[in-house]
């Protein structure tokens, strides 16, 4: 015959201790006050009475799907968060070489002429023609110059882990992106849709920044702790950039054209953030 195991009060509360002590684990080891409350929530429910009602057998069985769940987010979370095996310099090396080819496809796309230009009022035409392309490739560049001076003066990192990793490569495939939607808004700045998808991929540019600046600092991957006055200067920098983004492309459909060039604003705030809070520290 078959045994079956008979479990005691005894069973129940060793059971419990053992969750606690995996649920105390998992508290000393996050910063989000919305899961710390989770868990002291469920310690809480932990260190109330067994139901009356309940068998010990089914007390038990419910007690231990829960600690394999913990152990294995414990696990999980562990697993994800290790350092990875690169050397932060090859990642630096990506980044700048990614920067460079962006910048050098931004001048690629200013397209000469198909048929030969015979004299030169023709090539007066051409060159006026060709004035919004080379102007919007300015902006272009003097943005992607900007996110290249913020990454390497604000994004010096020591070591990092797998999601670091990717959320560098989706910032790195947005600034990627910024040659394509130039030329979209240069050929078709008077369909909405081109000024918001350049937009688009100048303000997920700018969370994807942030992002990997946050996660950076709360993994203690940066070679220097940016102070509380440090990162809120940063943050706010950028909010201002977020907001002059969405402010450009309202205006830029709305009422002309010309405003894309409010984008050369953004190395002067920077500059001028930079400077207030120098003369403040």
């Amino acid at each position: 015959m078959i045994e079956i195991k008979k479990y005691t009060s005894d069973d129940v509360d060793e059971l419990k201790n053992n969750i606690s002590n995996q649920l105390e684990v998992l508290r000393e080891n996050t910063d989000d006050s919305k899961t710390i409350e989770k868990i002291d929530n469920f310690l809480d429910s932990l260190d109330e009475e067994t139901d009356k009602h309940q068998s010990p057998r089914r007390e038990v069985k419910k007690l231990k799907r829960t600690s394999k769940k913990i152990s294995f987010y414990q696990r999980f979370k562990k697993a994800l968060q290790s350092d990875v095996n690169i050397d932060p310099g090859r990642l630096m090396g990506l980044t700048d070489g990614i920067f460079g080819m962006v910048m050098t496809l931004l001048v690629f796309a200013i397209a000469l002429p198909e048929l030969q230009i015979a004299n030169y009022s023709d090539f007066i035409v051409f060159i006026s023609t060709l004035t919004p392309t080379i102007g919007i490739t300015i902006v272009s560049f003097v943005l992607i110059s900007s996110f290249w001076i913020c990454h390497h003066e604000f994004i010096k990192i020591k070591t990092f882990d797998i999601i670091y990793l990717w959320i560098n490569i989706i910032f790195l495939i947005c600034i990627s992106f910024i040659p394509f939607t130039t030329s979209l808004i240069g050929k078709y700045s008077h369909f909405f849709l081109s000024e918001a998808v350049f937009g688009l991929n100048i303000f997920l540019t700018i969370v994807f920044f942030l992002l990997m600046y946050y996660y950076s600092y709360s993994r203690n991957f940066l070679e220097k702790t940016p102070s509380h006055d440090e990162r809120h200067y940063i943050y706010h920098t950028f909010f201002i950039l977020m907001g002059l983004t969405v402010i450009v492309n309202l205006l830029d459909f709305n009422v002309s054209s010309n405003f894309i060039y409010l984008f050369l604003l953004v190395p002067v705030i920077s500059a001028v953030r930079d400077i207030m809070f120098k003369m403040k520290s």
